[in-house]
């Protein structure tokens, strides 16, 4: 389904019929396209021909409207952290920029439930939120978008506990491709009315439709929240006791999985005195006074027997914050690792009681083909990261970084996971599509067909050919 550059005339008048309606919050400054031409990862810059600076989803309509005449590419954007190339202009067209889009509209406290605008970002809304005694607990480590998060599926740190961004947005207002504004579903917590098109522009990147509104599930701030590190002799006994804390049944907030090489990393990037650079869990937990001590006392009993090292504990807010911030550093702290690199990121998820062997096969291929690499994990829920340092100017080094990713996507899919656990498939993921849904693929297809059958909603992400 590929979408050619569109023609010269059509998109000057394009262009200027979007002027017309936005007037100079459309650009064209080769500066402003370059920067809607890529993300945080390490896929080529892919400009668009103008960006459009959007404040209302009657302004998104029309936009898409005008695009949709002329049969201009439209690629939605937030805040631009996605790690798959996920905005890059593969056509060129125009880029939706919804970053003025950041009122909170609603806050429904006693639903435990808000409604903001897609340029919303997590941050600002847990800002917001805080005096009311809420939050909102999706946190993939960026300060990304709600939109983008509801775009990409997001997850993070917190989704062992609270799920995703498929459990926890409860309806979307979304402009489709000939320009339609849609709400997918009503506030209710459950609903067996008609098709769930919630889900089905959750994840769907782009290319299905531009969100401008999300409805989301919150949380009461726990009474109790307390951190802590602890160190292990090797990586296989920290995924273990990962894997046995959540068969345990145990209701904790967040583990996290650093190797040595990233623990070092992030010691000297956030200065975290005290600690060890060996193969380490982050774990949170929350609930009440009674009920995060017992969660504590019985993951220090599993991890004991794994030899793990003693506990550090943080549970003054600042403290917790300062240890979180060097988890959502992690990025910055590998780069740091060798002057002038650029970090080459790929995640994949399989089913926890596989995935210390998929952790240890990754790390032995990593190391056999001599590149530096950090091995970084939501690993309560399967998820991990490999962060390849390359030379941005040694092909050989960044093939061999790709050729490694392949293999343990390959792998994963093997032990009946996915390419992707939370980065999304953007460009980057798009060749493995097939080989992990095999005809589905086909259906997904169809389903893109229907609701854009001229393939200008964020073309070239998602699906093959």
């Amino acid at each position: 389904m590929a979408t050619a550059h569109p023609a010269p005339d059509a998109l000057e008048t394009a262009l200027a019929a979007i002027r017309q309606r936005l007037g100079d919050r459309l650009s064209v400054s080769k500066a402003i396209r370059q920067q809607h031409g890529r993300d945080e990862s390490y896929h080529p810059n892919l400009p668009p021909d103008a960006v459009a600076f959007v404040e209302s989803t009657e302004e998104v309509a029309a936009v898409v409207d005008i695009c949709a005449t002329y049969g201009i590419p439209i690629i939605p954007f937030g805040t631009g952290t996605a790690l798959e190339g996920h905005v890059g202009a593969v056509n060129g067209g125009v880029t939706v920029d919804v970053s003025a889009m950041n009122h909170i509209l609603e806050v429904n406290a006693e639903d435990l439930d808000c409604r903001v605008q897609a340029g919303v970002t997590r941050k600002q809304l847990n800002e917001f939120l805080r005096d009311q005694g809420l939050f909102f607990p999706i946190d993939p480590g960026a300060n990304a978008s709600i939109g983008g998060m509801s775009a990409t599926r997001a997850s993070g740190t917190n989704a062992v506990r609270y799920g995703t961004m498929r459990e926890n947005v409860l309806s979307l207002t979304v402009v489709t491709a000939d320009g339609r504004v849609v709400r997918t579903a009503r506030r209710a917590r459950k609903s067996a009315a008609g098709y769930d098109l919630t889900r089905l522009f959750v994840g769907s990147e782009g290319t299905l439709g531009v969100i401008t509104e999300v409805q989301l599930k919150l949380y009461g701030i726990p009474e109790a929240i307390s951190a802590a590190v602890c160190p292990f002799p090797d990586l296989e006994s920290a995924v273990n006791t990962a894997i046995l804390t959540i068969q345990a049944g145990v209701p904790v907030a967040r583990v996290e999985l650093l190797d040595d090489v990233q623990m070092q990393a992030c010691i000297a990037y956030s200065k975290l005195e005290g600690y060890q650079a060996a193969p380490t869990l982050f774990f949170e937990f929350h609930g009440s006074e009674a009920g995060v001590a017992e969660q504590a006392e019985t993951v220090q009993a599993i991890a004991a027997d794994f030899g793990a090292g003693d506990f550090k504990w943080a549970r003054r807010v600042e403290d917790r914050n300062k240890l979180w911030e060097a988890r959502h550093n992690c990025h910055y702290a590998t780069r740091a690792l060798r002057p002038n690199a650029e970090i080459m990121s790929s995640d994949v998820c399989v089913p926890i009681s596989r995935l210390a062997e998929c952790i240890a096969e990754s790390k032995r291929d990593l190391e056999d083909v001599d590149l530096l690499g950090v091995v970084v994990g939501h690993v309560g829920d399967g998820n991990f990261h490999i962060g390849y340092v390359v030379d941005p100017n040694d092909a050989d080094e960044i093939a061999r970084a790709k050729a490694h990713s392949e293999r343990m996507v390959l792998r994963a899919i093997a032990m009946d996971g996915t390419c992707t656990g939370e980065h999304g498939v953007g460009r980057g993921k798009i060749r493995f599509m097939e080989a992990e849904h095999g005809e589905a693929v086909a259906l997904m297809r169809s389903i893109k067909q229907a609701l854009d059958p001229a393939g200008l909603m964020n073309p070239g992400k998602i699906l093959p050919g």
